[in-house]
Order: structure tokens, then C-alpha cells, then sequence
């Protein structure tokens, strides 16, 4: 039988252990948005102010960064010591987007000036899902903004696409992204 001090200890550890994993989603968000940001913007910049014809292939960044994020989440799955109902959903949400967008882009290959409003309708699901998953309304609303750009861009047209795309990136994933860490950081989670 435990004591009162062992069963307080053992809730402790496991409200940090589920800090550590929040923060391991605002590492993501951070990480994806700043990519997907400065992607974005280089995109916009080489096709307003260079002759290059395929500036497009500046998302060729995004393999790397997959790879950085797969080799993160690996390690830092093999030291956690707990796995949460939570944390498991949460991985397989995310998973499930990175699947559905690598079909889509298999798939609309032949037409990739017009494929932002697709990822971004497709992010805003597990960005707007994991808000409620973590109880953090920063991201549920991120994910609505993702919806909206979507429709911005799909309305106006490719030409807004890169700006569109920084946009929700700022709104989607960094803003929040830099609440949840600060709220992590100063332990209010």
C-alpha cells in the first residue's frame, strides 16, 4: 500500500512527464512553422524577384525535414518512460496528416502552384484536433486559420499562395507554438 507522499510523488512525475510531451509538440510547431515559413517566403521572393522558372523546388527543404522530425520523435520516444493514451493519439494524428499529404502530392504532382489550399485545409484538422487533445485553445483557433487561408488562397488564386501560406504558418503554428513553450516553460501548462 502507498503512502499519501508515494501516490503524490507518482502524480507529479506523471503531470511533467505530460509537460515534457506538450513540449515535444511545440518543438513541431515551431520547427514545421519556421520551415514551412521561410519556404513560403523564399518561394514568393525567387518568383518575384529572380528569372528563376522553378522556384517551387525550394519545398524540396521539406524532405529534410522530415527526416529531422522522424529522427526526433524517435529519440525522444525511446527515452520517454511513459506512454499516455494522449501522447499515442496525438502521434497518430500527425501521423495520418503526413501520410494524406504525401498521397496528395503524389497525386496533384502535375499541378503543385495550386496544392496550398489542399495542405493547408489538410493541417488545419490535426493542428485543430490536438488543441483539443491538449486542452489549448491557441492551436484549436490555429487550426481554424489554416481553414481560412485555405479559402483565401483558393479564392484569389496561386499568386497569393506563398504569402497565403506564410501567413497561416505565422498564425497556425507559430504563434501558438510559442504560447504553448512559454506556458511550459513557466510551468502553467
Amino acid at each position: 500500500m502507498m503512502t499519501g507522499e508515494e501516490s503524490l510523488r507518482i502524480i507529479t512525475e506523471m503531470i511533467n512527464k505530460t509537460k515534457f510531451n506538450i513540449r515535444q509538440g511545440s518543438f513541431y510547431l515551431l520547427f514545421w512553422g519556421w520551415l514551412i515559413f521561410a519556404c513560403s517566403i523564399s518561394e514568393f521572393l525567387l518568383r518575384k524577384f529572380t528569372s528563376i522558372n522553378h522556384a517551387y523546388f525550394i519545398w524540396l527543404l521539406v524532405i529534410p525535414g522530415v527526416c529531422i522530425s522522424m529522427i526526433y520523435g524517435f529519440v525522444k520516444g525511446r527515452k520517454a518512460t511513459v506512454r499516455t493514451y494522449t501522447g499515442n493519439l496525438y502521434m497518430w494524428i500527425w501521423m495520418g496528416f503526413l501520410i494524406s499529404a504525401t498521397v496528395l502530392f503524389i497525386v496533384h504532382s502535375k499541378s503543385m502552384d495550386t496544392i496550398s489550399p489542399y495542405i493547408l485545409l489538410l493541417a488545419g484538422f490535426p493542428t485543430f484536433l490536438s488543441g483539443f487533445l491538449i486542452k489549448f485553445k491557441a492551436l484549436i483557433i490555429g487550426g481554424i486559420c489554416f481553414w481560412v487561408f485555405a479559402l483565401v488562397i483558393y479564392f484569389v488564386g496561386p499568386s497569393f499562395a506563398s504569402m497565403g501560406t506564410a501567413a497561416a504558418m505565422l498564425t497556425g503554428y507559430l504563434i501558438p507554438g510559442y504560447m504553448l513553450k512559454n506556458k511550459v516553460d513557466n510551468g502553467t501548462v
